[in-house]
């Protein structure tokens, strides 16, 4: 098989942990499979909001590894305000009441200089980094994964530079998305002219779920939709132990991630509270554990529940170790933030459940995206965060299902879910990359 290079450009790289990094390591591991060789661009101790060492091992040996200098603001804005918190949990949570001056003032800042975000320091760094590496290895096309909104602009950079085909991954949208500064109107309409440059100049627009690329066609409509490929996040079977093969005592429900802001679980609380009163289960019976990181608004959620004493946090923990947990449930929940555009929303998290096979509970609008891929794998069900109600006659499917040793409340099918394999994801962006590449002028 004829093998070209593609530069991958990513700030989410191992050390790093978290959703962002699984994408881009899992293409990058499987890419060498279907003709592309790649070469990473990333950088050399960034500001990550967790870290995962043991996705080093994950690297491909003999992958060459770029990695640069960048200067980080994140660190002064903890020195100014004195936060420990994890960046993103922090932003995301408090309200605009509750900052003090130095927040707000640190928060206006980073509205209004850091375009299109507090990585935008990594270009003096990485696009002359990027054109030697281009020049070293023959790179034949490029890869951007996004966010930071920087890699796409970098990737930018070097396109116009030497013409290179440039597939430009998004895992979320970009300006008015949840996680994105509300900036005033300059800086807005400077952010929303890098947004529109890096759609129109880039060849293909790689989106990891659908809804991402309904926002850009929404706000740029007369891009052709032809030019946004849908590439949906996945699993990969390598990365599960083996189940447990002696029964939980309790009634056990997992959430791995982070949960904080409109990302809260008073919905399942409420639910369990019902199942309570209608004696089907009680606080003794179930045991929920929280796999990540939580705000402080979901931490007092769970202290006013009367199910406070069946919740188990679990710090942050390595990939494979939350997928161990994962494989131990018997009922996974997924939350997708109370947003405009939850229903388009479908959390990277989702397909490692499904590839485990267990139950899931998605706290999610009807009609959504995630109810949309459980009902097409039959792997779980939804309710609104609204209806506490249809919540607690979920929950007691599966828990008498579990409590009576009977048949699976869902029988997952496996031929759907196969399709969410990384490394079919991986094929179809090779497949992309060759096709572009192809059709360029020798």
């Amino acid at each position: 098989m004829e093998r070209h290079r593609v530069l991958v450009i990513a700030y989410y790289f191992p050390p790093s942990g978290g959703p962002g990094v699984q994408r881009v390591l899992k293409h990058v591991k499987y890419l060498p499979e279907f003709g592309w060789e790649p070469i990473v661009l990333t950088v050399h101790d960034g500001e990550f909001p967790a870290r995962d060492p043991s996705l080093l091992e994950e690297v491909p040996p003999g992958l060459h590894v770029e990695r640069t200098r960048i200067l980080e603001p994140y660190s002064i804005y903890r020195r100014l305000t004195r936060r420990r918190t994890p960046i993103d949990i922090h932003v995301l949570t408090t309200s605009k009441r509750d900052t003090k001056l130095a927040e707000q003032l640190s928060e206006w800042i980073r509205a209004t200089f850091f375009i299109p975000d507090a990585r935008v320091g990594w270009l003096l760094t990485a696009v002359p980094t990027g054109k030697r590496l281009i020049r070293q290895f023959g790179i034949r096309a490029l890869y951007s994964s996004s966010p930071p909104y920087t890699c796409s602009l970098i990737a930018r950079q070097l396109k116009r530079w030497r013409g290179l085909p440039w597939v430009a991954g998004f895992r979320d949208p970009w300006t008015g998305f949840l996680t994105t500064p509300r900036r005033w109107w300059l800086p807005a309409r400077i952010d929303r002219h890098l947004e529109l440059s890096v759609f129109t100049e880039a060849d293909l627009v790689e989106c990891a779920w659908e809804g991402i690329a309904e926002d850009a066609l929404r706000k740029y409509p007369h891009l052709p939709r032809e030019k946004f490929i849908h590439i949906p996040n996945g699993f990969d079977p390598a990365d599960y132990p083996p189940p447990p093969q002696e029964r939980n005592s309790r009634f056990t429900i997992t959430y791995t991630g982070s949960l904080y802001g409109r990302r809260n679980p008073r919905t399942l609380l409420r639910a369990l509270e019902l199942l309570s009163q209608r004696g089907i289960l009680s606080p003794e019976d179930v045991r929920l554990q929280i796999v990540g990181r939580c705000g402080e608004e979901v931490l007092d959620t769970l202290r006013q529940s009367p199910f406070s004493a069946s919740v188990e946090l679990v710090p942050y923990v390595a990939h494979r170790e939350s997928l161990q947990y994962v494989v131990s449930s018997d009922l996974l929940l997924l939350v997708v933030d109370e947003a405009v555009d939850s229903d388009a929303i479908v959390p990277g998290k989702v397909f490692e459940y499904l590839g485990s096979g267990k139950p899931i509970l998605a706290i999610a609008p009807h009609g959504s995206a995630a109810e949309r891929l459980l009902q097409e794998t039959n792997s779980g069900a939804v309710a609104d965060r609204h209806e506490p109600e249809r919540c607690a006659d979920i929950v007691e499917r599966v828990y008498l299902t579990w409590k009576h040793n009977g048949p699976p409340a869902f029988t997952p099918r496996w031929d759907a879910i196969c399709q969410y394999e990384r490394r079919t994801a991986a094929q179809r962006l090779a497949e992309l990359l060759t096709t572009l590449t192809h059709a360029q002028p020798r």
